[in-house]
């Protein structure tokens, strides 16, 4: 049972590493002293990006998912940066002017919460998870949790 997790990291997470790290490679070289710190940024650009593309893979499939199981029409919005915002906003039975809304600083916060907690209650839940999704760490559970749980 043991060998099971070694095998993953060993076969999956390591060359996945690797893989990301890779351009930090340079910073090891003997290179002038001016290209070993852009060698270590660009490995952790790559790392952050890779984070930053896998979460918004999850958000968009959790925001279809939700559409879907609400029976708002044009769920591929979810895909699309400003027009998730609008899918959003037809799922939480909101006005689409409020999006103009989402521009303002810290009114966006409000707005983001308000529709947050409008699309919980279509999902039949409770509106507070709405204002869960403020909590740093607790707002990467929320949208999956709206899109999948029954």
């Amino acid at each position: 049972m043991n060998a099971r997790p070694a095998n993953v990291f060993r076969k999956v997470w390591l060359p996945a590493l690797a893989a990301v790290l890779l351009p930090t490679s340079y910073a090891f070289a003997d290179l002038p002293d001016q290209r070993v710190p852009w060698a270590f940024f660009g490995g952790f650009l790559m790392f952050f990006l890779l984070f930053a593309a896998a979460g918004y893979v999850y958000t968009s499939l959790a925001l279809q998912t939700i559409a879907n199981k609400t029976n708002t029409p044009n769920g591929w919005l979810a895909w699309i940066p400003i027009a998730n915002v609008i899918l959003m906003l037809m799922i939480a039975k909101k006005p689409i002017w409020w999006i103009l809304l989402c521009f303002i600083p810290l009114v966006n916060l409000v707005i983001l919460v308000l529709v947050w907690m409008g699309v919980a209650e279509a999902r039949n839940k409770p509106n507070w998870w709405g204002i869960m999704i403020l909590v740093p760490v607790v707002n990467l559970i929320v949208p999956g949790y709206l899109a999948w749980a029954d």
